[in-house]
């Protein structure tokens, strides 16, 4: 007698372990029931018949993918090597369970393979000045692709682009002969405006000798602050002219 009172325990307890199940809140529960798609069920206490239900966790949290490097050939034929990382959460746990057999490798195929077909549309120069465009491009192609699966992918950044070393070096020569351009770009230019400054002044002082008068004055004044020994002092010409007049 006690040893039937005990087997039924036992078989109770066990149905009772099977029947009950707890699902957490950032979770859902795909029942299925004898194979067939029965409900969604969750967060907290559900039950399910022994052995007839079948329940699946759907983890609905956002996931962070790292996609490993990618061998890309740009547009301009440029061999590099580009990383990203993709975030994306489950919204449906029904068709991420009946749709695909696993979502989380499926996006993590299709964000590599979407990765290298979108760098290899573009050119080198847009890769690593654009990055934002390609991000939006990225996640918006990733976003529809994976929509029929329940997954909704809400972000894509594009991390590490490797450049061959022979590319680093061009670029580093074509950086420092931009550099040297615009720097001579820049001092022709302060040239030009000093040039044209000195012409200014030179038409003004030949409109009025005074005022070159003035300016020689200015300078010996300059000069005898610096305290030299020797002063070289500018003779006009219109003085000479003066004085040969004068003695005829």
């Amino acid at each position: 007698m006690e040893l039937s009172l005990l087997f039924i325990i036992i078989v109770v307890l066990f149905i009772l372990q099977a029947s009950i199940k707890i699902v957490n809140e950032y979770e859902r529960a795909v029942v299925l029931r004898l194979g067939k798609f029965l409900a969604v069920k969750g967060p907290g206490l559900i039950i399910l018949l022994p052995i007839i239900d079948r329940m699946v966790k759907i983890d609905l949290r956002t996931v962070t993918l790292d996609v490993p490097p990618q061998e890309v050939i740009t547009k301009d034929n440029v061999s590099i090597r580009v990383s990203a990382v993709v975030y994306y959460r489950v919204m449906d746990p029904e068709k991420a369970f009946l749709q695909v057999e696993d979502y989380s490798y499926a996006t993590s195929q299709l964000a590599q393979t979407t990765l290298r077909s979108i760098c290899g549309q573009v050119e080198l120069d847009e890769v690593l000045a654009e990055r934002e465009k390609l991000n939006i491009k990225l996640q918006e192609i990733l976003d529809a692709d994976t929509e029929p699966w329940g997954v909704k992918v809400s972000k894509v950044e594009i991390k590490e682009i490797d450049l061959p070393e022979e590319m680093k070096r061009a670029m580093a020569k074509q950086a420092e002969a931009e550099r040297e351009r615009r720097a001579k770009i820049i001092s022709a230019d302060g040239e030009y405006q000093a040039a044209k400054t000195l012409l200014d002044a030179a038409q003004i002082m030949a409109q009025n000798p005074v005022a070159l008068q003035l300016r020689y004055l200015q300078t010996l004044i300059e000069i005898a602050t610096e305290k030299n020994s020797t002063i070289l002092f500018p003779l006009p010409l219109e003085l000479l002219k003066a004085l040969s007049t004068d003695s005829k």
